[in-house]
């Protein structure tokens, strides 16, 4: 009778053991899983952090904002060219409103900071374009040119420009193409090919 309630007394104690050995191999398992669980949660925090606006931004992906200041910029060069007084104002109040409308959030504080300083002087340029003559077009084209060129360097481009140049308007002018070719927006069919290939943007 003893040896049985012995017998019984160790299988007792072997199971407790056992299971209290489960139980911290379980617990072990779940704070192991906990741990897993955050370090990819921060993870994913991290991750995510890198689209605010105080990291670094991808030059290389040129919002849909930027592809339409572009888009409305081309149009009105291509007016000039032609020297269409009204087909340039009308380009140069829609690339107005295309400015107005660019979204500066995807980039970080300090392009933001310089984002908003060329996009309302581009403004400004873009609006007396709409409601100027020829030559007063041209003026205000050169000082938007330059804007244009700044913005892109910050926000990239996904078609290859070229910066081309032109010597002989106002001490030298810059103007942004889509094309090698020479066509003067300064001078139109006057001097169509003056200027040269600056260079090559990416």
């Amino acid at each position: 009778m003893k040896k049985v309630s012995v017998t019984t007394a160790i299988m007792v104690m072997t199971f407790v053991s056992l299971s209290a050995m489960s139980c911290k191999d379980s617990k072990k398992e779940h704070s192991v899983d906990a741990m897993h669980s955050e370090m990819n949660h921060d993870e994913v925090m991290n991750h995510d952090n890198l689209n605010t606006p105080n990291d670094v931004v991808d030059n290389n992906v040129q919002t849909s904002d930027a592809k339409q200041v572009m888009a409305d910029y081309m149009t009105l060069k291509e007016a000039l060219v032609a020297t269409n007084k009204e087909d340039a104002a009308k380009a140069g109040k829609k690339l107005e409103s295309s400015l107005k409308s660019f979204d500066v959030s995807k980039y970080t504080a300090e392009q933001q900071k310089e984002l908003k300083d060329i996009i309302a002087d581009a403004i400004e340029h873009a609006e007396h374009i709409g409601k100027s003559e020829m030559d007063h077009q041209r003026e205000h084209f050169k000082t938007l040119s330059k804007d244009i060129i700044d913005m892109v360097a910050i926000t990239g481009t996904e078609n290859t420009l070229y910066q081309q140049f032109c010597p002989m308007y106002d001490g030298g002018s810059a103007w942004l193409s889509m094309s090698k070719d020479i066509k003067n927006p300064y001078y139109g069919s006057k001097m169509m090919s003056c200027g040269k290939v600056q260079k090559e943007i990416n």
